[in-house]
């Protein structure tokens, strides 16, 4: 029998979390391996288990695949969380991409200086509430199902509701004009995987903090700044 899946990444968010709250709503178990070191990463490297030279990396099924796109989908499809059909999937597909553009505007929040990341935080605010959630909160309405896609949960539900909480911790009350997307974010959330996933202890990463974001510049050797979109 195969083993546990194995992640490789830093010990935060950045781009595998998303491959966590996938993993964790299909309710497979995974292992992870946290770099925090150059030597890690360049032993990685050496190994050839990186093939454009990037993290994050995922071994699965007898593979090492990077690119994070390539690896969400192909969970989503292992897992039954990619539609019945081609239509469904080209829909998954886009509103996946759609999430993905908002959540592009958070990815490098934690590298911003302070004075960057207030403004970013408009920013996010702004793109989230006139561009993003009034598209999702019109796809409820109009078809009045439970899940956005063909009313079976998806990994396009997965994204979205990742997608709501991390805005959320920008601005609160970010919802309080779009009742769709308040009880769809319920609804998600009350799912026993990601109920689970969303509880104390779990391998959800916290906020990026300091000590973060000082891990990736050492490991990545990132010394130059980041700026605001």
């Amino acid at each position: 029998m195969a083993g546990k899946l194995k992640l490789y990444y830093f010990d935060g968010r950045g781009k595998m979390e998303s491959i966590r709250w996938l993993l964790a709503a299909a309710g497979v178990e995974f292992e992870e391996e946290f770099l925090e070191t150059r030597e890690q990463y360049e032993k990685l490297l050496q190994d050839g288990s990186l093939l454009f030279q990037q993290v994050p990396m995922v071994e699965i099924d007898g593979m090492k695949m990077v690119q994070t796109r390539a690896i969400l989908s192909y969970i989503a499809a292992k897992y039954n969380l990619y539609g019945k059909d081609l239509k469904e999937r080209a829909l998954i597909d886009m509103y996946v991409g759609g999430t993905d553009d908002l959540m592009g505007f958070i990815l490098m929040f934690p590298f911003l200086s302070a004075e960057d990341k207030e403004k970013q935080r408009a920013v996010i605010v702004q793109k989230a509430t006139s561009r993003y959630f009034p598209a999702y909160e019109k796809v409820l309405k109009d078809h009045g199902q439970d899940f956005l896609v063909g009313n079976n949960f998806s990994w396009a539900d997965v994204h979205l509701l990742e997608a709501i909480l991390m805005v959320e911790e920008k601005k609160s009350d970010v919802l309080s004009g779009f009742p769709q997307l308040q009880a769809f974010k319920a609804r998600i959330s009350s799912i026993p995987t990601i109920k689970k996933f969303l509880e104390p202890g779990s391998q959800r990463k916290p906020v990026p903090d300091d000590k973060y974001v000082e891990t990736v510049r050492r490991v990545l050797c990132m010394y130059y700044d980041i700026k605001a979109n």
